[in-house]
């Protein structure tokens, strides 16, 4: 007997020690997944900037002070003058060593004061990838000399990178931002939230509460079971039959988006309602009928608020499931190139996980930080949004 209650223990112990190692060993997973993420998409919140000295009243740039209108400094032929003044400047090399879209920062800075124009100013303007890189330690011997003279002059700085929260896609790495997919991802989730959570909490409470037993029923419970294991391409494939196709909704916008990822979302969450609505002790429905209520104020006043922390848990798990998928949203037209946030959820939008995909298809090696850091900015968001949640389920969340 001893001997049967020692083995025993031992399995205990042998069965406790294969929960810690599987524990540590997910946390190792995710550890590292975090420092590598964080290793290479910090750098991409960076940019490496060159003081340019243009002395505007010796330029070749003809331009009115009084003057200066967006018709007017498009004719102005910035990047050639960008490029002469750089070359007298930083050398013949200057070509290599500023980003070719450095012309933008010049204009900026004309925009928000005509008045430099009759005197001689100093502009920080992108440096070159090459020269982005090397700053960051990741580039050519060439470039790292090239760096290092720069600095030396003292015209090479590396700071936090704004435009990289505020603007959207671009061909350049040193001028791409984020805001144009977040606001895309924002819009698209909101459009997801307006439709799935109230059609699904609905059904579940229809299910639960109002539908007979019955065969219709049960087939109606099999398929939505079903659909909640559906890979995601299949709602994409069905979005683009119906609202692309059939109803002619505009390609590439945010309310298309949403509706196909609601349409994935909905079944997670009228299962999770289901079950919620189900776990509410029977004896609160009696009491509550009892006391002269009636069946819809049963459901609304009671059954449902004591039900709400386990339809917004499902409601938790859809939304961050929705949050990540790209699969349906290529399939709808998601994927275009978007220079300018959408202002609304009918204009051309893209979406994080898209953009994403996009920029890690790129050539050009300064996407590879640039995906990294768009890879932290959709979990900063995730973890917001399911933080937002369960502060809202506990909130909401009674004890019987």
């Amino acid at each position: 007997m001893r001997k049967r209650i020692a083995r025993r223990y031992a399995s205990e112990r042998r069965f406790k020690f294969a929960g810690l190692f599987a524990v540590a060993l997910s946390g190792a997973f995710l550890a590292f997944l975090l420092f590598t993420m964080m290793g290479n998409g910090l750098r991409g919140f960076t940019r490496t900037e060159i003081a340019l000295q243009i002395d505007f009243p010796a330029s070749p740039l003809l331009l009115d002070p009084a003057n200066i209108t967006d018709a007017a400094l498009a004719n102005a032929n910035l990047p050639m003058v960008t490029g002469q003044v750089a070359r007298q400047a930083l050398g013949a090399d200057a070509d290599e060593l500023l980003s070719p879209t450095a012309w933008i920062s010049i204009r900026d800075a004309i925009k928000a004061d005509p008045a430099i124009l009759g005197r001689t100013v100093t502009i920080s303007v992108p440096a070159s990838t090459t020269i982005d890189l090397a700053a960051k330690h990741e580039g050519a011997p060439e470039a790292e000399a090239a760096v290092e003279r720069l600095r030396k002059a003292g015209l090479l700085t590396t700071g936090f990178n704004w435009s990289f929260l505020t603007a959207s896609d671009g061909t350049d790495p040193t001028q791409v931002g984020i805001w144009g997919a977040f606001k895309g991802s924002l819009l698209t989730m909101l459009v997801t939230l307006a439709l799935s959570f109230p059609v699904g909490v609905a059904t579940a409470l229809y299910l639960e509460e109002y539908a007979p037993k019955a065969w219709w029923t049960d087939i109606i419970e099999v398929s939505i079971n079903n659909l909640a294991a559906v890979p995601s391409i299949i709602f994409g494939l069905l979005g683009l039959s119906i609202f692309l196709n059939f109803l002619h909704l505009p390609r590439s916008a945010a309310l298309i988006g949403g509706m196909t990822l609601a349409l994935m979302t909905m079944p997670v969450i009228v299962i999770a309602g289901r079950n919620a609505i189900k776990s509410v002790p029977p004896s609160i429905r009696d009491a509550a009928l009892g006391i002269g209520a009636s069946p819809v104020q049963v459901v609304f006043h009671h059954v449902l608020p004591l039900a709400l922390p386990g339809i917004l848990t499902g409601t938790i798990i859809g939304m961050a499931r929705a949050l990540g998928e790209t699969a349906p949203l290529l399939m709808i037209g998601m994927r275009a190139f978007i220079a300018t946030p959408p202002a609304g959820i009918s204009d051309p939008a893209t979406v994080l996980p898209v953009q994403i995909f996009l920029w890690s298809d790129e050539v050009s090696k300064g996407f590879v930080e640039k995906t990294s850091a768009a890879i932290i900015v959709l979990l900063a968001f995730l973890l917001a949004m399911n933080g937002l949640a369960i502060y809202l389920r506990n909130k909401f969340e009674t004890r019987w």
